[in-house]
């Protein structure tokens, strides 16, 4: 099943085009991600793929054609956002962000909300650990897990994820996506912005390479892992001297 899809999707600030005549799809369970350098059009594609930002285009949400649909929309529908900046209530709980992430489940009648807390306190052990403190005192990959935490209580079936490694240590960033591979394992989707482009193209299924506003690259991630213009820009001499004796 397809859970988005998008063609010719353009995204202006302005008289500015950001994101130029772009198309892709997202299937259940999958994880395709978008690599490319700062200032691509990376971020403003997820933002408008996810309400946030006017878009030129047509645009489908499992299955159902949607345009500039609202934000709450998408989300009651299965969409959840993870942004880059992370977005949480420093001062509040940990417990309590979390539980912000399942208010609008809660407001329609899911009665579950304990069960998807303990679901994420298992995924996250570490926020378990740190339920009752102030969620300005973690660190920065347990600031991340946190908003991946909080995204999950909705109970998303898609996932758009910006940038989930960045300003995290080499370690933290491993846990972060080894977490993505079990919420794939689950049957989630994950549409992952990513500027490490050797961590995303390792675990993701497809992979769309963009520059100045348009995918320049599509294929399976294994694929462009060896290609040599993407092993070039974005995966350095290690990976080119990999693949030459590959």
């Amino acid at each position: 099943m397809t859970l988005l899809s998008a063609r010719d999707v353009t995204v202006s600030y302005g008289k500015i085009a950001a994101v130029r005549q772009v198309s892709l799809n997202i299937a259940a369970g999958q994880v395709v991600t978008i690599v490319g350098p700062n200032g691509a059009g990376k971020t403003t594609l997820l933002s408008a793929l996810m309400g946030q930002l006017p878009l030129q285009g047509d645009v489908a949400y499992f299955g159902i054609p949607l345009r500039n649909p609202p934000v709450e929309r998408l989300v009651r529908a299965g969409v959840g956002l993870i942004p880059e900046s992370r977005e949480l209530f420093g001062s509040m709980s940990v417990s309590d962000n979390l539980r912000l992430g399942s208010f609008d489940r809660m407001r329609a009648g899911a009665r579950d909300g304990a069960v998807v807390l303990a679901e994420v306190f298992a995924l996250f052990p570490r926020l378990a650990e740190r339920r009752a403190q102030n969620a300005q005192t973690l660190s920065g990959g347990e600031r991340q897990m946190l908003a991946m935490g909080r995204a999950l209580m909705a109970r998303p079936k898609l996932l758009l994820l910006d940038e989930p490694s960045l300003g995290l240590a080499p370690l933290v960033m491993r846990d972060i996506f080894r977490t993505i591979e079990r919420l794939r394992e689950r049957g989630v989707a994950i549409l992952l912005v990513e500027q490490n482009a050797r961590a995303a193209l390792r675990i993701a299924d497809y992979a769309y390479v963009m520059e100045a506003g348009r995918f320049v690259l599509e294929g399976p991630a294994a694929d462009l892992a060896r290609n040599t213009r993407v092993i070039e820009a974005y995966l350095g001499v290690a990976a080119a001297d990999t693949a030459q004796r590959e």
